[in-house]
């Protein structure tokens, strides 16, 4: 005969199992890759996106290819590469693909820009791909938006751009480069004539 006692053990042991079936169930529905956002956050928290580059559309725009094969254009945050019809534009987006082209990338970023582009830091097993472009002469510090750094990356930003026009390296072997937007207006006030 069964006691009142072995009858809850035994409906117990059966909501045992009927939760672990569940809780089992529901962790095979959940996706085997890292999930990524391609939503901007909040303004000042940070995100992060790893992917493979896909593309290098100059030298400071490329293509990163998520694990969900969803493509992510990212503009490099502060920093401004030359055009690519600019002098030193083809030299620039060529270092950058020289680095980062077919490799795989973490993007930390926190806004998207008025093209759709995010806007971030690349990464490469560490190593900031952005400030590297400016050390090696392939990108000005882009101080128009250098509110938007860190106070330790703006100085790292512009010490990488004072070293590398004093060794003059890169765009700095012309005496007096044009930066990209000043390039752009002259552009736009010779198609205006």
């Amino acid at each position: 005969m069964r006691t009142p006692l072995s009858f809850s053990r035994a409906r117990a042991s059966l909501l045992l199992f009927a939760f672990a079936l569940l809780f089992a169930f529901s962790c095979s529905r959940q996706p085997t890759h890292k999930s990524t956002t391609t939503q901007p956050a909040a303004p000042g928290v940070s995100q992060t996106l790893t992917g493979r580059v896909v593309r290098i559309a100059d030298g400071d725009t490329v293509t990163v290819l998520d694990a969900t094969n969803t493509q992510h254009r990212i503009r490099l945050q502060g920093i401004d590469a030359p055009e690519s019809h600019q002098a030193f534009g083809t030299q620039s987006k060529k270092s950058l693909s020289d680095m980062i082209f077919d490799k795989d990338v973490t993007v930390i970023y926190d806004k998207m820009d008025q093209y759709g582009r995010l806007v971030g830091k690349i990464l490469l097993n560490g190593k900031d791909v952005n400030l590297e472009q400016v050390k090696a002469g392939m990108a000005w510090h882009y101080k128009e938006y250098e509110r938007e750094q860190s106070p330790e990356d703006r100085e790292l930003y512009a010490r990488a751009e004072d070293e590398a026009r004093s060794a003059r390296r890169g765009l700095w072997v012309e005496a007096n480069p044009i930066e990209p937007g000043e390039f752009r207006r002259n552009e736009k006030r010779e198609r205006e004539r």
